[in-house]
């Protein structure tokens, strides 16, 4: 059984966590592979010619090349992998390291307002920097579907204009849980316009295969803690076809070794479990919920409405994917957070790191479940009858 490979899940039984969204849990595999490293042959990598040094340079190589592998990568002769310590990190050095030496006076970026901050800051600081030296680049927002939260795809081609340079976007977001259907992208914004993918909320969770010819972008940019390895380690891949070959600037120190070794383990279990029966378990149990929560009247799901009901009849990648985010009409959102605690649910109480100008996620706040392969049935129907209790 998977769940039994969690042992901070199985050692907890009173508790349920309910927060993977914000970092998954750990399976024994992963654990077993740090510790066996940090006992073994723990040293630094590219500075050294002792066996253990040489053994963890090329495990770090490794790690470039597993996460390569497990994208689906039909070129990996011609794309690089860069180990970051998570995906802001990753998307800052697309925007500060390659970015900002592809943009002219007068360019343009379209990227997301409404998404993670990760994926909108990184956009503004590269703006800045290159105003700072005499470039004017205009960065635009990409647009929403207001129904449903994806970005409206038809609104999107109409955006993209002859100084369009750059597009970043969200594969799953993080608050609403939909994948962002960007399949679509590259059939709007043309064939020449790179694309940025903050797969933070998808890579562990659904398949994402680079060699689907729909999904033609430019970097993959993703946290390993939420892909169930350990904290402080991510990557970015990039494709290297629009534009130079992606080159992080300035001298790279030591590489966070223990977190390239928890990455390999990671994505050898994800790969031993296998995705898609992952994203079949995750989805089936986000439905689940949504169609419970959706029949409590006091209760608001944000997010698209179609995606509520089990049998919406959606296509399997408009449903939500393992994160469902809702208020009480009465209850603050801290105070819910607080007593979903009392009765053993550890979930996400706040604003979400939600970008843009609306606010009211700022005000109102918000509780988040996120789910993963560790949860059960049992679990979301005990949630359902407190939230159902709560009157």
């Amino acid at each position: 059984m998977v769940r039994a490979q969690f042992p901070i899940i199985t050692d907890h039984p009173e508790l349920t966590y309910l927060d993977s969204a914000a970092t998954s849990q750990k399976p024994q595999a992963v654990l077993e592979a740090v510790y066996t490293y940090l006992t073994s042959s723990n040293a630094n990598a590219g500075r050294g010619t002792y066996p253990w040094a040489n053994r963890t340079t090329e495990a770090v190589r490794g790690a470039r090349r597993r996460v390569a592998a497990f994208l689906g990568d039909p070129e990996p002769d011609r794309s690089t992998v860069h180990l970051t310590s998570g995906a802001t990190e990753g998307l800052r050095t697309v925007a500060r390291d390659w970015l900002t030496g592809h943009l002219a006076d007068g360019d343009e970026i379209l990227v997301p307002h409404a998404d993670h901050r990760a994926n909108l800051d990184p956009w503004l600081e590269a703006r800045d920097l290159l105003a700072a030296r005499g470039v004017d680049v205009r960065v635009r927002p990409l647009p929403y579907q207001e129904a449903s939260g994806d970005y409206d795809h038809r609104s999107l081609a109409s955006a993209v204009g002859p100084r369009t340079r750059f597009v970043a976007a969200t594969h799953v977001h993080h608050v609403y849980g939909g994948d962002m259907n960007v399949h679509r992208l590259r059939a709007a914004v043309g064939p020449d316009v790179p694309i940025c993918l903050d797969a933070a909320q998808s890579v562990g969770h659904i398949p994402l295969r680079l060699g689907d010819p729909a999904l033609d972008v430019d970097f993959v940019v993703f946290s390993g803690h939420k892909t169930f390895a350990l904290p402080g380690i991510g990557a970015v891949w990039a494709r290297n076809r629009r534009g130079a070959e992606l080159r992080p600037a300035g001298w790279e120190g030591t590489p966070n070794t223990v977190g390239a070794v928890s990455l390999t383990a990671a994505l050898d279990w994800l790969d031993a479990v296998g995705i898609d029966r992952i994203s079949a378990h995750v989805t089936a149990l986000t439905s689940r919920f949504t169609d419970g929560l959706s029949r409590l009247p006091m209760y608001e799901v944000l997010g698209c409405p179609a995606s509520l009901a089990s049998g919406s009849g959606l296509p399997v990648e408009q449903r939500r994917h393992g994160i469902v985010t809702f208020r009480h009409s009465g209850i603050p959102s801290d105070d819910l957070g607080f007593i979903l605690y009392s009765h053993g649910f550890m979930v996400r109480a706040d604003s979400l790191c939600q970008a843009g100008t609306d606010d009211t996620l700022d005000k109102h706040g918000s509780v988040r479940v996120s789910l993963h392969v560790y949860n059960t049935e049992e679990e979301i129907d005990r949630l359902l009858t407190v939230l159902a209790s709560l009157g």
